[in-house]
């Protein structure tokens, strides 16, 4: 009866397939072997040879695994982590379908095309889709980053399923060995997680959060708004009319006068956003509908440069085509803000100017107007007053000396 009862045991339940990480040393002595993987499924065993190259000194054969020290062990280790972890989610779906399969069934599926896309090759098709849906900007980003990133990975050819928490953290230390500032780490970070988060959402992986171990913030930055007295020193100051230092100076009144609107919004600024006194657009950066009340600064500066022949309030585009209006915006926000290092020099104010101060200052401004944040964050087109809060420099000694001595009195 026991016997019959092991048979029956034996036939219904299911035989796992197994994986095991094996070296093949060269032929020749001295150079590295190639690692491969072993699947065994119902006495039936096949390899898949990989690209990957550890000499036999660096691999532990007990463990499976790369011995500490290993040159490159980190990546390779990843990737070896990586293949086994598909390999593995591979034969339980095939374990839960309830029909029979054959090592070869494992094997086909584990090489799929979908189950390798390379991270690289992913992040070159997100900047392609961007640039054509005309997101220029963030295109850009991705482009630097993919860029930063591949200079990191070097020859290795990284899967989407292998950018794990090891990886993105040599990353990190990869950009601060490279002098980078924590909020230019932090901005590759954000766009790397952002890459990895589409990839989870079209389900070409499995949500690991690898980010959480790396900072993905923003730091305060340093003071960027200069007091209304600097901003009324430029508009005051005598500038030959008709060169680009009026222009630049101009460029950067306006946009204080506007709530800060950026440079890229003032560019790609067209007439027909001008409608019954107000300035309504579109933030190229949120794609957030904002109004401005054309105030009398603001429409003289307007007249100034109107141009019956451009689609543009300001000469700083004059091309349609999305890849050429980009370009110019480039070179003339590079231009802005070199003039703008100049116009500092004749204020003579120990400050240098943007094209971010007047953003920055017209938020600080309007907080010593006692403005709320909420209004102030509304009005610059933030998404979350958070953000705001980076604008805003701490309030000056003498604002909050003046506070305290308000409540100093009621001890008297």
């Amino acid at each position: 009866m026991e016997a019959f009862l092991v048979n029956v045991y034996k036939l219904n339940s299911k035989v796992m397939a197994t994986v095991k990480v094996k070296l093949r040393p060269s032929s020749v002595e001295g150079k590295a072997g190639v690692i491969y993987y072993q699947i065994t499924h119902n006495r039936k065993t096949q390899q898949i040879t990989t690209r990957l190259r550890v000499c036999p000194s660096d691999w532990d054969a007990y463990e499976e695994k790369l011995v500490q020290g290993a040159p490159n062990r980190s990546m390779i280790q990843d990737r070896i982590n990586s293949d086994v972890a598909l390999l593995r989610r591979v034969i339980l779906d095939l374990d839960s379908c309830g029909v029979g399969y054959s090592v070869s069934d494992i094997i086909n599926r584990y090489k799929s095309p979908q189950s390798h896309i390379l991270t690289l090759d992913y992040m070159r098709t997100q900047v392609e889709q961007l640039r054509a849906t005309n997101r220029l900007g963030t295109a850009k980003n991705y482009e630097k980053t993919m860029c930063s990133f591949g200079e990191f990975l070097g020859d290795v050819r990284l899967p989407l399923s292998a950018l794990t928490e090891h990886v993105v953290t040599d990353y990190n230390a990869f950009l601060v060995q490279r002098g980078l500032v924590r909020n230019s780490v932090s901005f590759y970070m954000r766009v790397l997680r952002a890459i990895y988060n589409k990839a989870v959402r079209q389900k070409l992986i499995e949500q690991q959060h690898p980010f959480t171990e790396v900072y993905t913030g923003i730091d305060r930055t340093r003071k960027r708004a200069v007091s209304e007295s600097i901003i009324a020193q430029l508009h005051r100051l005598e500038l030959e009319v008709g060169t680009p230092l009026a222009f630049c100076r101009d460029m950067f009144i306006f946009s204080y006068c506007t709530r800060g609107m950026a440079f890229v919004d003032i560019a790609y600024l067209k007439k027909s956003n001008l409608q019954n006194g107000m300035i309504c657009y579109a933030r190229r950066k949120t794609g957030q509908l904002l109004s401005v009340r054309i105030e009398p600064s603001i429409q003289r500066i307007i007249d100034r440069y109107a141009d019956t022949e451009s689609p543009y309030v300001f000469p700083i585009l004059n091309s349609l085509d999305a890849n050429e209006a980009y370009e110019q915006y480039q070179v003339a926000l590079n231009t802005h803000n070199r003039l703008l290092g100049r116009l500092s020099e004749m204020l003579g104010c120990g400050c240098k100017l943007t094209s971010y101060t007047s953003r920055h200052s017209w938020a600080t401004a309007a907080r010593n107007h006692n403005v709320p944040i909420s209004v102030i964050s509304q009005g610059m087109g933030h998404t979350s007053e958070q953000t705001t809060q980076i604008y805003l420099t701490m309030l000056e000694n003498s604002v909050i000396d003046d506070a305290n001595r308000d409540i100093v009195k009621g001890l008297n």
